[in-house]
């Protein structure tokens, strides 16, 4: 169905809720899952201010997603992880674009009916609204 998949994933438990329906949604052989961690930047510094602290993070964030991908022992899909740095929605879109992304699927938090507007400022809201491809958000 689909053969390119991207979870981003910010190690919540709800994430593990995502990659299961993207490794049962791309059994398609072939087919890719990329897991992405995206390291936001300290507003107002340089990269290189922070590079030891950034190094530690990219090294966790690969342990950590290795950890997820190890779960799926017996899947058809690749499970690829990836990490990158920058604003999260922004870096999320980007990704997409340029990996040629079928479907993003991600977590997003239930709504609150009676406080609707807490919800507008969310990453899944802004990935949703202005991706290029499809979007599955699990709840």
């Amino acid at each position: 169905m689909f053969k390119n998949i991207l979870v981003p994933t910010d190690f919540s438990d709800k994430d593990s809720h995502a990659l299961d329906i993207a490794v049962k949604l791309c059994s398609v052989e072939d087919g890719k899952i990329h897991l992405l961690h995206v390291i936001e930047v300290i507003a107002n510094t340089t990269f290189d201010e922070f590079k030891d602290f950034y190094a530690r993070l990219e090294e966790k964030s690969f342990k950590d997603l290795n950890k997820m991908i190890a779960l799926y022992p017996e899947r058809r899909a690749d499970i690829a992880p990836a990490v990158i740095y920058g604003n999260r929605a922004q870096e999320i879109l980007r990704f997409a674009n340029e990996n040629q992304i079928d479907l993003i699927i991600m977590k997003s938090h239930r709504i609150d009916v009676e406080d609707r507007a807490q919800g507008w400022g969310t990453i899944s809201y802004k990935v949703g609204i202005l991706a290029q491809c499809p979007v599955m958000l699990v709840k």
